[in-house]
């Protein structure tokens, strides 16, 4: 039954609560034990907030128990990515530079989620400062956070495989159930690329949708804020709370919030689906494979699925990304790199010396490129509802293979719409030979986050429900 609870999504424990038939207390000291259990292996969490996390809980289970109800996130644990301030409690970001670094405000995000009566877990590890280059030198404060799958091969907790980055443990602690639901960021593929290695949803909204004031910056232009999930209905959930104007985010859209579950059941009859086949990467056939089966169950179901072709090749959009990214990290990071380099791991001063060689006028050559891009991206789209392509072109490759660990980021297909800033989706899809997930990405129109959902809902039913036991195999 432990066990089982971990892994409910959070709409059917939010049920559960609302019927009585389950303890915000409890649900809280089953995540508790489990962290305390496997967390010493899989390394999801840099800081847990015990003591906390339970007074939240008793809090919650006396409101709920009094009719006075928040709604479904009500006595819902989660856990945050350590980018993300909390006031009171040490935002580190997995550095040695904040160590000490104890804020005195909460992040938006979170604030609008304590608001509901979700319950804080802790914070979540990360690459450092939720940057560099994909490669991991394990040199940081902290281990790096471990996948939960393993390959199949082995019969005790396999913990070989890569997690994806940079919110590592975001991807790591929901695939183990050790958080309902977990909050990550997105400059590059920060969201889609953990949840594709973990086999869970991961989210990156349109950009600007949800507020990042009280986030640690990436790269102020590509930074997005999102959730990780099991279902659709779950980021629905989340995004009704977290999404809307953020007056603390200059980046920060005015679009008014929407229902993100209004489409959950409408289906896919009629709906165009643009079926990105040859993103210009070789994909791993399982990857390949998995794809084209549920692009068969979508037009089962009623959708039209087309051909598209993306109006540059991928390179293209990494360039401009990177060019991006480097500048304005380097630009965040700068004072910190002269005066305290030799504190930073080696992926965030590579990452930062090739910051330092770029010229501005190419800085401005590809913020001008980044907005033709992504014009012609929006225009391209106009003729269909979503796409699906690609996330990754391999599965979580093994944590001591540094090659490999770098092609998973580097090779990925999620760069197109960082730049374009469309709503993109990692959808687990099954699993390779070795039983290591595989995904697909769905991208909807900008600002079309309900319809967008409707769709991935609809692809659920073609996935089986299961999860990593820790001990080797698959549980149903």
């Amino acid at each position: 039954m432990t066990e089982a609870l971990a892994f409910r999504s959070v709409a059917e424990t939010a049920r559960l609560i609302a019927d009585g038939a389950l303890s915000p207390v409890a649900l809280v000291e089953t995540m508790l034990s489990r962290i305390a259990a496997f967390d010493g292996t899989l390394h999801a969490y840099l800081l847990v907030l015990e003591d906390r996390a339970l007074a939240e809980a008793r809090t919650a289970e006396r409101e709920i128990r009094a009719g006075r109800s928040r709604g479904p996130l009500h006595g819902i644990p989660f856990a945050v990515k350590d980018t993300f301030f909390t006031a009171g409690v040490r935002t580190c970001a997995a550095s040695r530079l904040l160590l000490d670094h104890v804020p005195d405000r909460t992040a938006s995000a979170i604030a609008r989620l304590e608001a509901r009566g979700a319950i804080l877990l802790g914070k979540l590890n990360t690459w450092e400062f939720g940057t560099g280059t994909g490669a991991v030198h394990h040199d940081l404060p902290f281990p790096a956070a471990r996948n939960p799958w393993g390959d199949g091969r082995s019969t005790g907790l396999n913990t070989g495989f890569y997690t994806g980055g940079s919110s590592s443990g975001s991807g790591a602690a929901l695939a183990a159930g050790l958080a309902s639901f977990t909050l990550g960021s997105d400059t590059g593929g920060s969201i889609r690329l953990p949840a594709a290695a973990c086999g869970v949803m991961g989210l990156k909204p349109s950009f600007g949708l949800v507020g990042r004031s009280g986030i640690l910056p990436n790269c102020w232009s590509l930074d997005v804020a999102g959730p990780l999930a099991r279902t659709a209905e779950d980021l629905a959930l989340i995004l009704d709370a977290i999404a809307g104007p953020d007056p603390g985010d200059a980046g920060s859209s005015a679009v008014p919030a929407a229902d993100h579950g209004a489409a959950l059941s409408r289906g896919v009859a009629g709906l165009r689906i643009g079926l990105v086949q040859d993103p210009g990467l070789p994909i791993a056939p399982a990857i390949a494979d998995n794809m084209r089966r549920l692009a068969d169950h979508l037009a089962t179901q009623g959708a039209e699925i087309v051909p598209f072709a993306l109006p540059r090749p991928i390179a293209a959009y990494q360039a401009a990304s990177s060019l991006i990214n480097w500048s304005e990290s380097y630009a965040i990071h700068e004072r910190d790199f002269l005066d305290r380099g030799g504190l930073m791991g080696q992926a965030l001063r590579d990452k930062m010396m090739t910051g330092f060689a770029v010229r501005a006028v190419d800085y401005l050559a590809a913020q001008r490129e980044r907005r033709l891009l992504a014009g012609e991206m929006d225009r391209a789209m106009a003729s269909v509802a979503a796409l699906l392509l690609p996330c990754t072109t391999i599965t979580a490759p093994p944590l001591d293979d540094a090659d490999a660990v770098v092609a998973f980021t580097r090779h990925a297909c999620v760069a197109p719409f960082n730049i374009s800033g469309h709503p993109a989706l990692s959808l687990p899809t099954g699993f390779d030979a070795n039983g290591l997930p595989t995904a697909a990405q769905l991208v909807g129109q900008l600002f079309a986050e309900p319809a967008l959902l409707g769709i991935a809902a609809c692809c659920e039913t073609l996935r089986a429900s299961c999860h990593p036991s820790l001990t080797g195999s698959i549980r149903p």
